[in-house]
């Protein structure tokens, strides 16, 4: 049986409050496989966000055990964990997040600076992948010269250029009008077709229907976890 490419097992997150302690997200389990799609959904304050995070590794949990590409994330040194999540995690979150006075060929190559790739390579890849995206011939504009859902494809180039095995997405339709939405998820299910596995996060039905699995939470808690039919066209289902 193939190895989840994300696992958590009992995982939990507890934060300080003038109150005391607040359980954000209590004992979850879930496994998520290679060429998974699903849909994290939930209420405002129901752990999603915070589940996210912690997938990302962004933040850390105060229980529980999260396994990433088959390694416990609480147990590796921080240089070697940076490296695992560079390599296997990609991200997409819904202000897109460039920045506004690099171009976007630059702003595709960012992460493989961290990576220590050289300049000309990382042009070379970044101008790939801008491609892949449909924005080849715009790699020299600003963020500002193109629309919210160019720059959201833009994000999603960067997300990809270290061949992620997982790209976690945080509500990336939210700032969007509904057509681009369905233009942006329509290259999220072709990423998913080429063997990526997609984890988004969306309060957002008519997102949702584009995802193949649906894991909704509540109070901290998975409530439910059931695969779905992906409609072909999700705005006329």
């Amino acid at each position: 049986m193939t190895e989840p490419v994300i696992r958590v097992v009992g995982l939990g997150k507890s934060y300080e409050t003038a109150a005391g302690l607040f359980p954000a997200l209590r004992d979850v389990d879930l496994e998520i496989q290679p060429g998974d799609f699903i849909a994290v959904m939930g209420p405002s304050g129901s752990g999603k966000s915070t589940f996210m995070n912690l997938l990302g590794c962004l933040d850390t949990p105060t229980a529980g055990d999260y396994f990433l590409a088959g390694r416990n994330v609480a147990h590796m040194e921080k240089d070697a964990l940076a490296r695992l999540r560079n390599s296997t995690l990609g991200f997409v979150f819904q202000g897109f997040n460039l920045l506004p006075r690099m171009n976007l060929l630059d702003n595709v190559a960012l992460p493989l600076v961290y990576g220590g790739t050289g300049k000309d390579e990382r042009r070379v890849v970044a101008r790939a992948v801008l491609a892949k995206v449909g924005l080849g011939r715009y790699g020299d504009s600003l963020p500002s010269r193109i629309s919210g859902g160019q720059q959201q494809r833009v994000a999603i180039a960067r997300a990809l250029v270290n061949k992620p095995r997982v790209i976690l997405a945080d509500e990336p339709t939210g700032n969007l009008d509904s057509q681009t939405s369905q233009e942006i998820m329509a290259l999220f299910r072709e990423l998913n077709r080429e063997g990526i596995t997609i984890v988004l996060v969306t309060h957002e039905p008519d997102i949702a229907a584009h995802a193949r699995r649906q894991v909704r939470f509540l109070d901290g808690q998975i409530v439910s976890d059931h695969a779905t039919v992906a409609c072909p066209e999700p705005a006329t289902c």
